[in-house]
């Protein structure tokens, strides 16, 4: 009973306008530079990525630490270990005695760029999304138009109407249900990924005007929501006190 139910809602001319015409009036609207990396873009918001801010100001307090300790130039023993290209090009520029104002400028630059990048595709996914309901109208139009060309012959006024509904069924599935939330979640990724970008500007900046590690980790902190911040406060006084090693503390 199910297989029949599901069957009725299967219909490969509506299948064929729908999804053809979405991907058709795509390929018009955007170069195909920009469609490349559609598919990888649409697998992205399928992925859990969690943001540790937590980590990531650790990692800025303890190179703070090292930096007022040692001095900026013993930090580039460690910058090609780093993980982050963001924050090891941020470090970079400070090593090489970069005008605090030039280090700004830069990653300011790249933070926009990435923004940029980011929006681009959430746009494509977003015009799909509005080409969608089109192309499902499109073929409720259609169906309509074979339809009334057949009334004489009641045994195709069947299959015509349900290329009529089930074609519009598909265009606003397809939009409310796939282009929209993803995306969404790929502007609240980005979100949360610009954001992590900034906190780590602001450290670098920090690092490099030479500020005490704990006004670092407190000025970090503001960049946390409200309900973090006391969790984090709690974890590096716990870290400060048994788990750090003599060498990390907190000048």
């Amino acid at each position: 009973m199910l297989d029949g139910i599901l069957g009725d809602y299967f219909n490969l001319p509506s299948i064929f306008i729908v999804f053809g015409g979405v991907l058709a009036s795509t390929i018009v609207s955007y170069p195909l530079d920009s469609l490349k990396n559609l598919g990888k873009l649409m697998g992205n918001a399928f992925k859990v990525k969690k943001v540790d801010f937590h980590a990531d100001i650790e990692n800025i307090v303890t190179i703070a630490n090292v930096a007022r300790r040692e001095g900026i130039l013993a930090l580039e023993e460690s910058v090609n270990e780093m993980n982050d290209p963001f924050m090891q090009k941020g470090i970079m520029l400070i090593i090489d005695g970069s005008d605090p104002e030039l280090v700004k400028s830069v990653l300011e630059t790249e933070l926009v760029f990435v923004r940029e990048r980011h929006s681009s595709g959430q746009a494509i996914l977003l015009q799909m999304s509005s080409f969608s309901p089109a192309y499902g109208m499109i073929g409720t139009l259609v169906g309509l138009i074979n339809m009334l060309r057949s009334l004489d012959d009641p045994s195709t006024l069947g299959p015509s109407m349900a290329v009529a509904l089930v074609t519009t069924f598909y265009g606003v599935v397809l939009a409310n249900l796939l282009f929209t939330p993803l995306a969404k979640k790929l502007a609240a990724q980005s979100a949360d990924e610009c954001l992590r970008k900034e906190m780590v500007l602001e450290g670098i900046l920090s690092i490099q005007d030479g500020e005490n590690p704990r006004i670092i980790r407190e000025k970090l902190n503001a960049f946390l929501p409200h309900s973090q911040t006391g969790t984090a406060s709690r974890a590096a006084e716990q870290q400060g006190s048994g788990g750090r090693s003599p060498g990390l503390s907190e000048e």
